[in-house]
Order: C-alpha cells, then structure tokens, then sequence
C-alpha cells in the first residue's frame, strides 16, 4: 500500500508514489488552467498511478498559506482558482481518497525533518532561498504555522529599507544590477563576475550575504533553533556555506554578548523535497 504523493507548481504538477520513504512512479503534466480542468488533471493522476500500486491517500504540496483547521489555502499564487474555499474537502470527493494539503515550504522542510539534514534535530529552521526569501519554522519536530498561517515568511522582514525577499534573492539581485548597468546577467553570473573582481558585483553580493546573515542572526537569538537549513537553487553551489558562516562572523562579532554562532547546513533533497515532505505531512495526520 502507497501513497499518491504531489506537488502543484505554477507551471507543472510533479506526482509520485511514495512507499516506506521511496518515491516512484514519478511524472510531471502542466498545470491547468482552470478549476474543472485541475481536478481532472488529479482524476487521471490517481488512475495513472493506481494501476501500478495500491493507494491508501493523497498526499498534496502546494503554494498558499494553508489552513489545517478548515482544508482552505488562503493567500494569493500563481494558480488563483485553488484559493478561499474547502478545498481539500473537494479534492476527497474528487478522489475518493483521504487527502493532506499543506504549503510547499513547509513540505520541504517537512522532507528533510523526517529523511534528510534535519532528520537529528527537533527545533529548526528552513530558507528557500530562490526569487524571494521563504521558509518554515520548525519545533518539536512539528510544523509552526502562526495565529496567522504566517510562521516562517521570513522574506518579509525588513533589512534597513527593503525586505529580505529583496535583499537576499539573487534573482532580484541580478534584476537590481543589470537595471542599473543595462546588462543580462543572471544571479549565478554575477557571482562569478564579483568573483572576478568587478566591483559593483561585489557590492550586490555582498550585500546579498551581510542580508542573509544578518537574519539567520536575529532568527537565532529570536527561536534558538538547533540548526537552520538552507534549500532553493543557491543551495547547491560550493560557496554558500563558506560566505555565508563569513558574514555571519561579522554581525557576530557586532554583537559583544553574543554567545551562539548559527549552525547552519545545505538541505539534502532538492526536485522531491515537496513530495517527500507532503507524504511527511499526511502520515503525521493519519
């Protein structure tokens, strides 16, 4: 018995099957257009995969601020038709199956609490660090959503006169930047120009990371997690962990009481984070 686990994007719906921490039966198709076309994009999905495995549930990761007491994903996203109703009542009529839903940050940070680099650890932290700054808060093991569904929006935080979404974002980084010299630069470009030594590169990145630590830094000292884990695309690159323990040592050292320096760490899963999370989720509910 399997769970069908997936993951609505904007552009595609990710699905798997999902069996003693394992995915399989993996696919992708674009995500509709419409309400009625959505719900029978997720008919044929379960069929898809119900004739490879027997399925007990589905499990859902998704954009929007999602409410566990009512079954409704509130806020805005790229798909506006999945908004302000019971949704996930809908979805079990539909499916014919019990149904999770729950927000593709928390999914995230659900996967590597329950599989990955967090896996050790009972209080945490989780950035996704891609066109703005999300994320999720993380104790006893079990997700914070906030009296407002709001816990772990850390991009909202104000850095001097700008939020961390926009302070820390390389995408908005490489935007800022080629608007003010007319280029095309992505961000992975201009960190290898400040690499090589153009100044004004420089300048952006670095303030990209004294933004960034300087978060972590107040998030330390605000919940006191065991470890803050970082995910989206920069994650992967060698030189996030060096440069950002760098200017975390600076604001550190601003800081004369200051006894505790942020431990922090790369997440393990990347594409199947939101799947393996949102089986993480619905096995926590049932």
């Amino acid at each position: 018995m399997a769970l069908l686990t997936i993951d609505v994007g904007g552009t595609t719906i990710k699905y798997a099957s999902f069996d003693n921490g394992e995915l399989a039966h993996k696919g992708v198709k674009d995500t509709p257009k419409t309400l009625a076309a959505f719900y029978q994009t997720f008919e044929a999905i379960k069929a898809e995969v119900a004739e490879q495995v027997d399925l007990t549930g589905v499990a859902i990761s998704c954009p929007g601020a999602v409410s566990k007491t009512d079954g409704v994903i509130y806020g805005a996203s790229a798909i506006p038709y999945i908004h302000n109703f019971p949704i996930k009542k809908a979805f079990e009529a539909h499916l014919g199956l019990p149904v999770s839903v729950e927000n593709d940050a928390n999914c995230a940070a659900l996967a590597e609490v329950s599989y990955g680099a967090g896996k050790d650890y009972q209080d945490l932290l989780f950035f996704v660090i891609g066109t703005g700054i999300g994320g999720a808060v993380v104790l006893d093991k079990k997700i914070r959503h906030g009296a407002h569904l709001m816990g772990g929006e850390f991009g909202f935080m104000l850095m001097k006169d700008r939020t961390l979404s926009t302070d820390a974002s390389p995408v908005r980084m490489a935007k800022d930047y080629n608007e003010a010299h007319d280029t095309g630069f992505t961000g992975q470009e201009l960190f290898a120009l400040a690499e090589n030594g153009d100044d004004d590169a420089k300048e952006a990145v670095d303030t990209l990371f004294d933004s960034l630590a300087r978060a972590i830094f107040n998030l330390q000292y605000a919940l006191d997690p065991e470890i803050i884990l970082l995910g989206g695309g920069i994650s992967q690159a060698d030189f996030l962990i060096p440069k950002l323990q760098a200017a975390l040592q600076v604001v550190y050292d601003k800081v004369e009481i200051a006894t505790i320096m942020p431990k922090i760490a790369v997440c393990q899963f990347q594409n199947d984070a939101n799947l393996i999370g949102a089986a993480a989720d619905f096995l926590s509910e049932n």
